[in-house]
């Protein structure tokens, strides 16, 4: 054999080694790469997992406070129709003159008026000097007390609200 073919095997050997060392390290990448894609395939399932469940709490979580807050529209919607029905009740009443109402005169300006007493059996300050509304008047006056109370109604709705939706 001369130099040349041996230099020429040498070679051929060099680059079938060189070759079967690019395909073990190709293999063994392969091997990496498909463990690490089931690793990842894994932590994508865990992920998946906790998000579902995660979601599941909140929707769980959103349900119960509809129901707290169907609850208690109902309440405060009860209360308003109360209020409404006491406040219709009273403007009958007044309008009827079953009830009057009067104010109570200051004893210094009572003096100087010569509007008598009305002492009934319902509750009047005894020894004070009253005064009665006229009709008209007293009807106004349960108006602005009823757009109050409706006020206060729904202020306390409102805020109830707030409160279970900040918790």
């Amino acid at each position: 054999m001369t130099p040349v073919q041996k230099l020429g095997l040498v070679l051929l050997a060099m680059v079938v080694s060189f070759g079967a060392a690019w395909q073990v390290q190709d293999w063994r990448m392969g091997k990496k790469l498909a463990e690490q894609a089931g690793l990842h395939k894994d932590d994508l399932a865990a992920i998946n997992n906790a998000a579902a469940a995660q979601a599941r709490a909140e929707q769980s979580k959103r349900l119960d406070l509809e129901q707290q807050l169907a609850g208690q529209d109902q309440q405060y919607t009860r209360e308003l129709s109360d209020a409404k029905r006491t406040q219709a009740a009273l403007r009958d009443r007044l309008a009827t003159a079953d009830v009057r109402l009067s104010v109570l005169l200051d004893e210094d300006s009572a003096s100087n008026c010569n509007v008598p007493s009305t002492p009934g059996a319902a509750g009047v300050v005894h020894a004070a000097r009253r005064a009665q509304l006229d009709p008209a008047h007293a009807q106004r006056i349960v108006a602005i007390t009823d757009d109050g109370d409706n006020a206060v109604i729904a202020l306390r709705a409102c805020q109830a609200y707030v409160r279970a939706i900040a918790h």
